[in-house]
């Protein structure tokens, strides 16, 4: 053989080398018309997906296949699929390629510890009884034909129920709650819904604040306002809290003492009992120069809420002498705190100054300020 041929040869094989290198299945349809879908839940900051391909009751070839879904197209129990390397297999929950369930943070399923990740999702239907529910470490492979128990990460047993009629299969979320959710799938005529919970939701919100309180967001004591106000409404993380707060009034270069911040101390100290010391730096957050009329009325309000009447009385009386130029809000204040403290005759004085300076913005709730005067009149 010459040498140019040797090297057209030469040529040949590494051009096959290469093109079988770069071999691929061009992109069609998919299979039997299943359609890929996706569908994601937020349970705070734990995100769940079903990522799964969905057949539809009618068949490809245009057969209403009602009545046969359950226990004919899906058959009931285990099955041995005739093909790859299980031996018995549940079913895909889906179509074609693994349904795949993932999550962000490890979360419970029915009560059951399930760690984040991604897992390959089957059911094992049965004609009575209760379905199991599969969660496969293998998410990877093609349907349920290599299907391994031993690759199980969590098996749960739950109860199907009868619904409206749905012609694709569906998965989706309801009751959708911060840190608790139901998921579901739909088919025909049933639905399988199980229970998905984030065990200690607000401790992952806390790490989650911590970790943002080093970064930026923590150059601004707005952010450890925030941070504390958290902590105040959930009841959690009191100690740290107030270490925040303080933070928040006195740090170098964003610290800032006003009512926001102050309020916000004075609130853990309330949540920790000590209320003297609460109503202590509330009284120096109403004196703050930079307190509005707005902020000291609604404390104010907070403490009638709390049914502390003459200590509310006592802040609205200051709010009208401190904001003399004020004529409505620092009046309606007055008149709420003397109703409070069922001096009638007074509330109804300041009650008809207010109505009397009543601001433009303010008209249309002028029926609501009058209702509130004809109630102590009457």
């Amino acid at each position: 053989m010459n040498q140019h041929k040797k090297g057209l040869l030469t040529i040949s094989v590494v051009m096959l080398v290469i093109l079988q290198g770069f071999s691929q299945n061009i992109t069609l349809p998919p299979g039997g018309g299943n359609q890929k879908a996706s569908v994601s839940q937020w349970m705070g900051l734990v995100k769940a997906n079903f990522k799964y391909n969905s057949p539809d009751v009618t068949s490809p070839t245009g057969e209403d296949r009602t009545g046969n879904i359950w226990g004919g197209l899906v058959p009931w129990g285990m099955l041995n699929l005739g093909f790859g390397s299980a031996e018995a297999s549940p079913w895909r929950a889906g179509a074609n390629e693994n349904t795949v369930f993932s999550v962000s943070h490890d979360v419970t399923i029915e009560g059951k510890n399930l760690p984040a990740g991604h897992y390959g999702f089957h059911i094992i239907p049965n004609e009575t009884g209760k379905w199991t529910l599969i969660f496969s470490n293998n998410y990877s492979s093609w349907g349920s034909y290599f299907y391994d128990p031993e690759e199980d990460a969590l098996r749960v047993d739950v109860s199907p129920q009868d619904c409206e009629f749905n012609e694709w299969l569906t998965y989706g979320f309801e009751n959708r709650q911060l840190g608790s959710c139901t998921a579901y799938l739909k088919w025909e005529n049933k639905k399988v819904p199980f229970q998905i919970e984030v065990p200690d939701i607000h401790e992952q919100y806390l790490a989650q604040i911590r970790d943002e309180l080093r970064s930026s967001p923590g150059f601004t004591y707005l952010s450890w306002v925030q941070a504390v106000n958290f902590c105040v409404q959930n009841n959690i993380n009191l100690d740290e809290a107030l270490t925040w707060a303080d933070y928040a009034i006195s740090a170098p270069f964003i610290g800032r003492e006003n009512f926001q911040t102050l309020q916000a101390k004075a609130n853990v100290l309330k949540a920790l009992g000590k209320t003297t010391e609460s109503d202590e730096v509330m009284d120096k957050a109403i004196r703050n120069p930079a307190a509005s009329v707005a902020e000291i009325h609604q404390y104010g309000r907070s403490l009638i809420a709390e049914g502390r009447n003459d200590k509310a009385l006592e802040v609205f009386e200051y709010n009208r002498k401190s904001h003399p130029d004020d004529t409505f809000s620092t009046y309606v204040g007055l008149a709420r705190g003397y109703a409070a403290v069922e001096n009638n005759k007074k509330a109804i004085k300041y009650w008809e100054k207010a109505i009397e300076n009543l601001p433009e913005n303010q008209k249309p709730n002028l029926s609501y300020y009058e209702a509130e005067l004809n109630k102590l009149k009457e």
